[in-house]
């Protein structure tokens, strides 16, 4: 398993949003996060949230320079949470390792351009199809049939356009962007272990502090801890192989505990 940590550079991010706005603060993040063990660090300069504000292309770059300009060659570590094609033509000359699509890469005239680039392709789903995440009721037990179609027609078109099919990793979506129904994403969640067979290709998983989850214990975003923690552990669990966080320390830790767990008890043990 590998971490994404979770950095909004922004001002309407529903868990965070105008905390890491100001360059020094961003940086001061992206450092801690990496101290605390992301493995990657997921930079997002506009808000997908339900009623978030539009961010111009030219405003979301100017927000991601900083960071990224700070890494000089350690770029490849690196994520780009967008889905303004601008963007993501401005994060392949920065030589970023990943870039993350809310809308799954939906421009076919910029398949060139992501078949001539080596870094890694995080496909999303999302019931909305374009935009950001809004209220949009599908029932739970349609969404994994749901998925699974985006996923066949979506993968079919990158491959087909020379994008190599190794350099993608799925994201089913979870909270809002499968629905204003919370039963979808649990319903989701038991279902990565089928996503995985079904397509061959590593899945990504994103539950941190997410709505469905809150609704459950009746927290505010800062106080759900411990419940993003239970999901994330059922997602590795089940097979997820990217967790996408808030909280990269405690991931972490209880993947620690989790992976010691799973071992085989010593033969003095039986």
């Amino acid at each position: 398993m590998q971490s994404f940590g979770i950095l909004n550079i922004t001002e309407d991010s529903f868990s965070d949003g105008g905390r890491y706005l100001e360059p020094v603060a961003a940086l001061a993040r992206a450092h801690a996060l990496f101290a605390a063990g992301a493995d990657v660090l997921d930079l997002g300069a506009a808000s997908s949230a339900p009623m978030a504000q539009p961010v111009a292309p030219a405003l979301e770059i100017s927000r991601l320079k900083a960071v990224i300009d700070a890494f000089g060659t350690q770029t490849y570590r690196l994520s780009i949470d967008s889905f303004a094609t601008e963007v993501q033509r401005w994060a392949l000359t920065r030589k970023v390792g990943y870039l993350n699509d809310i809308q799954g890469f939906a421009d076919p005239s910029f398949y060139p351009e992501l078949a001539g680039s080596q870094c890694r392709l995080i496909v999303m789903h999302s019931v909305q199809g374009e935009g950001p995440a809004r209220p949009m009721f599908v029932p739970a037990a349609e969404i994994y049939d749901r998925v699974c179609r985006f996923f066949e027609r979506r993968l079919s078109r990158l491959i087909a356009a020379g994008i190599n099919a190794e350099r993608l990793i799925l994201d089913p979506g979870m909270g809002m962007f499968l629905g204003s129904d919370p039963e979808a994403s649990f319903t989701m969640l038991r279902h990565i272990g089928a996503l995985k067979a079904a397509f061959g290709r590593p899945v990504l998983i994103s539950v941190s502090r997410k709505s469905f989850l809150r609704r459950l214990v009746h927290a505010r975003p800062e106080d759900a801890g411990a419940a993003s923690l239970a999901a994330e552990l059922f997602a590795l669990g089940s097979g997820a192989d990217f967790l996408r966080t808030h909280d990269v320390a405690a991931l972490r830790d209880g993947a620690k505990v989790f992976a010691r767990l799973r071992d085989p008890l010593p033969e003095s043990a039986i």
